[in-house]
């Protein structure tokens, strides 16, 4: 079993155009294709139309042939199709929005197993801010707001296998902190800067690309 390499994108506000655009077309470069057809998955995002645009824009700017959205949000969507439109994509990519929503709407659809069978098979992922955490191996969240004593880990996707956060430098990577005080200690969590980006494949190191990316690794109680 060959994997293709897994992006996570930081994005965010300091990100520009240009550098945003050069990240993805050495993300899209992976999948060893020109102009590879890409599947856009916005669940995160309730398959938010502008959102889609602006990223669909990007995406064939650094070299995206087709950008197709996958719908996964309303009444109207269809999942077998949607399977279909993600197993002929030569790339997914994975938007940001709110993380626990877009796993839930995942999970509620069964589309996490289907998603690891187009990653057995070869398929490259792609993630942007909160698509990169749902791409990783899981999240925190809290049952009442700003009370520790509340914060519970949840599973993500783990096709990277990792944990991370996205663009959280201004705050101290807060929350990263938070999921790792929930992991056996030696659990190592990627700060990923918004000019920045991992690439990820199972069993291998994990390439660092771009400036300011921290690593925190848990420590013992």
């Amino acid at each position: 079993m060959t994997f293709k390499p897994t992006w996570l994108l930081a994005g965010g506000p300091g990100s520009s155009r240009k550098h945003l655009v050069e990240l993805l077309a050495r993300a899209l470069s992976d999948s060893g294709l020109d102009s590879p057809a890409v599947a856009y998955l916005g669940s995160a995002s309730e398959d938010d139309p502008g959102f889609f645009r602006r990223m669909g824009d990007l995406l064939q700017a650094a070299g995206a042939g087709s950008v197709t959205l996958a719908p996964t949000v309303g009444k109207r969507v269809r999942i077998g199709a949607t399977q279909t439109l993600l197993k002929n994509a030569d790339v997914i990519f994975v938007s940001g929005g709110d993380v626990e929503a877009g796993m839930a709407v995942l999970e509620n659809h069964d589309l996490i197993t289907f998603l690891h069978g187009l990653h057995a098979a070869g398929k490259t992922f792609i993630g942007l801010s909160a698509g990169s955490i749902m791409l990783a191996k899981g999240w925190v969240r809290w049952r009442e707001h700003q009370d520790n004593s509340t914060a519970e880990r949840f599973p993500c996707l783990g096709i990277a296998p990792v944990y991370c956060d996205t663009h959280a430098e201004a705050d101290n990577w807060e929350e990263l902190h938070a999921l790792l005080k929930l992991l056996p200690a030696g659990q190592t969590g990627y700060g990923i800067p918004s000019p920045s980006a991992l690439r990820v494949i199972p069993g291998k190191p994990v390439d660092c690309i771009g400036p300011g990316i921290v690593t925190f690794t848990r420590s013992p109680d």
